[in-house]
């Protein structure tokens, strides 16, 4: 729920500093000031490229059109040390903590000194302009100050990091380390010669009328117990999403995955029954195929859990990357024949 409420509120306040800096840019192109209405583009450029802004600006073409934002908005600041007006030059006291926040440490840094550079001389030489000299002092100050936050929000990180492992909700493992810790053991099935396989599960929310925010995330500290109870000491499984679990089990091979996957099912929709839920489940599974990395295992079951939910959920599909078709596990009804 942390982190569900984080999103919600940096989205909020993306959206609300996109709206305040495209007014600030339209109304500066009215009255003449096109330094200030450029850079304010660029403010909005950068927020809307962003990750809070979206979670799909995350993908390519965004950080690399995020940071071309940036690099436009520390040109105009520049500039304006020059040409006016002083007032723009106000606008660096946020530029360091933005920096931190956008590109890597050392580039930051960089730009830090850079600026301050530059601040130092274009005050030395504007004689015409009465507060240059508090303008440097302020700057100067706020400088350390985000100096102190950055160092701060570092050393929290590193504290933190070890709880960070387990989403809290679940105590299943972060999704932060899905990918790494996917890719290390598909290092480790290439090198020993192993199988490998994956299960995604899902809730099929979309065929329920209840309230996700009221029954289904009240059942999940209770899933994520009845995974950690049904799999291997040495298996790991992750949240991967608000309702989506990921299973990595090294060592089983498709086929084995299948019975497993169809077990966690079947138990997991006794757990929804038994707690009043009118909710089915559903499962992908992926083997680990020669060319496979994390990135193209994940789709797979994801692919797998996809064509499960498409063809009415309660049921368990295996993806095949060796041809398009793909093989289901569905439920059998009360009093068929086996």
């Amino acid at each position: 729920m942390a982190q569900t409420a984080e999103k919600f509120l940096l989205n909020r306040l993306s959206r609300a500093s996109l709206a305040f800096f495209l007014v600030v840019a339209v109304l500066c192109a009215v009255f003449g000031e096109p330094l200030t209405a450029a850079s304010a583009a660029a403010v909005a450029g950068v927020i809307i490229s962003d990750r809070s802004f979206h979670p799909g600006r995350g993908a390519r073409p965004w950080p690399a059109i995020q940071k071309l934002f940036f690099a436009a908005l520390i040109l105009l600041l520049t500039t304006s040390f020059w040409t006016g007006p002083w007032a723009l030059s106000h606008w660096l006291y946020g530029l360091v903590l933005v920096a931190f926040a956008l590109v890597p440490r050392g580039i930051a840094t960089l730009v830090t000194v850079f600026m301050v550079t530059l601040a130092l001389a274009a005050a030395h030489w504007a004689e015409g302009i009465a507060d240059r000299h508090q303008m440097i002092s302020a700057f100067l100050l706020t400088i350390l100050l985000s100096a102190v936050l950055i160092f701060l929000r570092e050393y929290k990180a590193r504290q933190l990091a070890p709880l960070r492992r387990t989403d809290e909700l679940t105590q299943a493992a972060s999704r932060e380390y899905l990918s790494a810790d996917l890719h290390k053991e598909i290092q480790r099935s290439e090198r020993e010669g192993t199988d490998m396989s994956i299960i995604m599960i899902g809730l099929d929310a979309h065929a329920s009328d209840n309230d996700p925010d009221e029954d289904i995330r009240s059942i999940l500290p209770r899933i994520g117990r009845f995974l950690h109870s049904q799999i291997r000491d040495f298996d790991t499984y992750y949240r991967a999403a608000d309702l989506q679990f990921l299973v990595i089990l090294p060592g089983i091979a498709t086929h084995e995955a299948i019975a497993r996957a169809e077990t966690i099912r079947t138990g997991l929709c006794t757990l929804l029954e038994a707690h009043g839920l009118n909710l089915t489940i559903s499962t992908g599974i992926a083997g680990l195929n020669i060319g496979d990395d994390a990135d193209s295992l994940l789709q797979s079951a994801a692919n797998a859990l996809r064509r499960a939910q498409q063809q009415g959920g309660n049921r368990t599909q295996a993806y095949s990357a060796w041809t398009p078709t793909t093989s289901s596990i569905q439920p059998r009804a009360e009093g068929s024949a086996p």
